[in-house]
């Protein structure tokens, strides 16, 4: 049974991410560039043998913001639920035979909590501008991981909104499968989740993810366009972890290297050892 996977999906690239630009309420398309890397991205990521699988996918959360909607539209994911907005992207046409079964069933939410980091009067402003403002002001340097934005969110409000997130991904899409472990995978109802949202706020959420205090994340980068994943060690819910790097599928070999992996935590778990 596969371990459940969280995958962070940033927007593509805007005009403003490309000059720098906060971007948090105010709605920036994407650049035509943006666009063909989102598909691109797609092509290379999105199958039934690549790293994100359509049908393994339980639930999908998306930014009310266009260019976080239009971003999901265009990864490709054959979804058969309705979008909850009007399209943005003339809808292609639907898969038939084999393809079809690799269709993405799960219902697409959006959802406030991962709107990106209100900036408020930092709204549209480089940090470079910010800070040369805060040095004229007599100002100490400004972290938005430590003061968050004047007019706009502080830490602690990012935090509890994603923290809520993170508990309702565990409960209702993670937990159920990480408890039947042990069961044939094939049994094993769709425990992926796609988040599709925006720079801080999902770099903020890879944080929380793990429990680290917001104020570590500068470390933690997500480009525009940018695929991550977040998941889970010794398929352990207690042991929430980033995956560094994800395989993609491998049919029968993939389900046998699973496999062999549950043997092994069971021997290590019984005193038999093994690496």
């Amino acid at each position: 049974m596969a371990t459940p996977r969280v995958f962070i999906i940033r927007h593509g690239e805007t005009e403003w991410s490309l000059n720098g630009r906060h971007t948090g309420t105010s709605d920036i398309p994407l650049t035509t560039a943006g666009e063909a890397r989102i598909r691109a991205t797609g092509r290379a990521l999105v199958g039934p043998d690549r790293l994100i699988v359509p049908k393994n996918i339980a639930h999908v959360y998306v930014s009310p913001r266009k260019r976080a909607q239009l971003t999901f539209e265009l990864l490709g994911l054959g979804c058969t639920a309705p979008l909850p907005w009007q399209a943005h992207e003339t809808p292609a046409e639907k898969p038939a035979g084999e393809a079809a079964k690799q269709q993405m069933t799960a219902a697409i939410e959006v959802d406030e909590r991962v709107c990106e980091w209100d900036y408020g009067a930092y709204e549209g402003v480089t940090s470079k501008d910010i800070q040369a403002q805060r040095r004229r002001d007599g100002l100490p340097p400004w972290e938005i991981w430590r003061d968050g934005c004047p007019e706009g969110e502080s830490p602690e409000q990012i935090t509890e909104r994603l923290d809520s997130l993170i508990a309702e991904i565990r409960e209702r899409f993670h937990e159920p499968v990480l408890a039947a472990r042990g069961k044939d995978a094939k049994d094993a109802p769709p425990s992926d989740v796609l988040v599709v949202a925006h720079g801080h706020i999902l770099r903020a959420l890879a944080g929380r993810w793990i429990g680290t205090h917001i104020g570590a994340n500068p470390s933690l980068l997500l480009e525009a366009g940018g695929v991550g994943t977040l998941s889970y060690e010794h398929h352990s819910l207690e042991e929430p972890a980033i995956l560094l790097g994800g395989a993609f599928m491998a049919g029968f070999a993939g389900d046998a290297v699973e496999k062999i992996q549950e043997l092994k935590q069971e021997l290590r778990k019984e005193g038999g050892g093994g690496a």
